[in-house]
């Protein structure tokens, strides 16, 4: 699903105030450490609690391995002046329906600045732009209010509420389901944050990460 440029772990996107970038094995301590916050945790539905040693490593490995496929795109969110310092994750993974899910977590001490809204359109503005996505999809834990104001920032449209599978969870929860259709993107152009830097133009897109692999 997702192509070429996506699947070098060189890629990055870049906002005014992130960087979003491939995971390395160097950031798996911080990983466990923001990831293993009860409150943050439990708003997910695959973020173990208490967080199982090894996890972060084993999901660091599973989301190169994704990338690196084609299957998805999962990144960790950094600040620009401080680029090897996760301080969450967000990315984008196909579905049987021929579309992509939106997921994303952010750890405490970052909540209530607009950074999982500033992360999740230079997402948003990637995938449309370099797929041929119709449609994104996502879904935010009704005691979630904050992440729904995320999707709705986003231009997100609310499709109704249903139970859904949580792993971590242990079961299904009541969670209110979104859709972001590719018609609504291209009304949206005024917000998108992304930009090239291969030809100079201002096209929303992405530049090579000068750090390397990990």
């Amino acid at each position: 699903m997702f192509p070429d440029i996506t699947r070098d772990d060189v890629f990055r996107l870049e906002t005014t105030r992130l960087w979003l970038r491939w995971p390395r094995a160097a950031d798996a301590a911080m990983v466990a450490r923001l990831a293993g916050n009860r409150v943050v945790a439990e708003m997910t539905a695959r973020i173990p609690y208490p967080y199982p040693p090894g996890d972060a490593e084993r999901f660091i490995i599973d989301t190169r391995a994704s990338n690196a496929g084609g299957r998805g795109v999962g990144l960790v969110i950094t600040k620009k002046n401080r680029p090897f310092e996760p301080i969450g994750c967000i990315g984008l993974r196909e579905s049987a329906r021929g579309d992509a899910l939106l997921g994303y977590w952010l750890s405490v001490e970052q909540w209530r600045q607009g950074l999982a809204t500033e992360a999740a359109r230079a997402v948003i503005d990637a995938a449309f732009t370099l797929t041929g996505l119709a449609c994104i999809r996502a879904s935010a834990r009704v005691n979630n209010p904050a992440s729904r104001r995320v999707l709705e920032k986003c231009g997100f449209a609310a499709t109704g509420s249903a139970l859904e599978l949580l792993p971590a969870r242990g079961g299904m929860h009541p969670c209110d389901q979104f859709e972001l259709q590719r018609k609504v993107w291209d009304s949206g152009q005024a917000w998108r944050s992304v930009r090239i830097s291969r030809d100079g133009s201002a096209k929303p897109s992405l530049s090579a990460d000068p750090a390397g692999p990990a």
